[in-house]
């Protein structure tokens, strides 16, 4: 199948004053020779028509009644899909009344991920307090997705050129992160890595470096029994789904370039322990992938950043990395 015979990838619009409108212009003007793989995005066009003007940006927008459409005029203009905004936009400033637009957004990408319309969906970034306050009862974008294509675990993958990451607890304090931990987290969290390397990376036979969660994993103990009461009993499990499992290993000695030859995922206790090295090594470049869901769907690793909205500086370089790895999940579920 070609390029321009797969289904296209559908953005969402995202926070409108946020630098969403901006680096999605810009990753449609990057695009060169065919490298980037087609996609539409799903916002108002006049928000880009006006974004593509205030920037100086060479960009056509034309709108497209179906995502088909968007394969046949990718080429020589942004595809947008029109979902209609309830209040004007002021780059970096929030419109509560524009909530409900970016939901339609992303339900509506949703929808055609689901159908096969869209081969996957790449989600702009949103402000969570203003969802929130529109009625969002979870805590944000994977929670909500998982929620509406049937409830599956969905976990979260951190990735840039050299290092992948999954964090098994997320957005919670340190203080309650060794008292939350559990074998069977742990265990579930590793085994959908380890199904996902192989079905949406093709990666035959996955190596996976498991950290510890104590300075020096622990020393047998003697800094902590975390390791050994309850990662270690985690591990077969991981195993047994096919990959090849190292750990726990310490975490301090885990990410430098010789080591992060040795794997292909790290599994790695708490956020920071995981989100630091990447952001150190690729801080332009990290994608957000929600594994364990029917559908596809990455993210540029980062935020709204309304503080630089509409003035230029967005570096679409996370968005361009997002766009390019669904596409590669995409085909290769499909050859699966």
């Amino acid at each position: 199948m070609t390029n321009a015979e797969r289904p296209p990838l559908a953005l969402t619009m995202g926070e409108p004053a946020g630098i969403g409108p901006e680096i999605t212009l810009k990753a449609w003007a990057a695009r060169t020779g065919g490298d980037l793989p087609a996609f539409f995005v799903i916002g108002a066009p006049s928000l880009y028509r006006e974004e593509a003007v205030r920037l100086g940006l060479d960009v056509t927008v034309r709108e497209i009644a179906t995502p088909d459409e968007a394969n046949r005029f990718f080429d020589a203009a942004l595809p947008v899909l029109p979902v209609t905004l309830d209040a004007s936009v002021r780059p970096g400033h929030l419109a509560p009344a524009n909530a409900h637009a970016v939901i339609r957004s992303i339900d509506m990408a949703c929808d055609f991920a689901l159908a096969g319309e869209a081969a996957g969906i790449v989600t702009n970034p949103i402000h969570k307090r203003a969802l929130y306050e529109a009625g969002l009862k979870v805590p944000g974008h994977t929670e909500y997705l998982a929620e509406r294509t049937g409830g599956a675990t969905p976990v979260m993958m951190l990735s840039c050129p050299g290092l992948r990451v999954v964090p098994v607890t997320v957005h919670q304090s340190l203080a309650s992160v060794a008292t939350s931990l559990t074998t069977a987290m742990i265990a579930e969290k590793g085994v959908i890595l380890a199904h996902a390397l192989r079905r949406d990376l093709g990666i035959a036979h996955p190596r996976i470096a498991v950290a510890g969660l104590n300075p020096h994993a622990g020393e047998e103990g003697h800094i902590g029994r975390e390791e050994l009461d309850v990662i270690i009993p985690a591990l077969a499990a991981i195993r047994e789904a096919g990959a090849d499992v190292s750990g726990p290993l310490p975490p301090d000695t885990m990410f430098h370039t010789a080591a992060r030859a040795r794997y292909d995922a790290a599994l790695c206790m708490y956020h920071d322990q995981a989100l630091i090295p990447l952001k150190t090594i690729d801080f332009e470049r990290g994608v957000n992938t929600t594994l364990g869901l029917p559908i596809v769907r990455t993210s540029p690793d980062h935020g709204t950043a309304l503080d630089i909205a509409g003035q230029g500086f967005a570096h679409p370089g996370s968005l361009i990395e997002a766009v390019r790895l669904a596409a590669e999940i995409a085909r290769n579920r499909a050859a699966s």
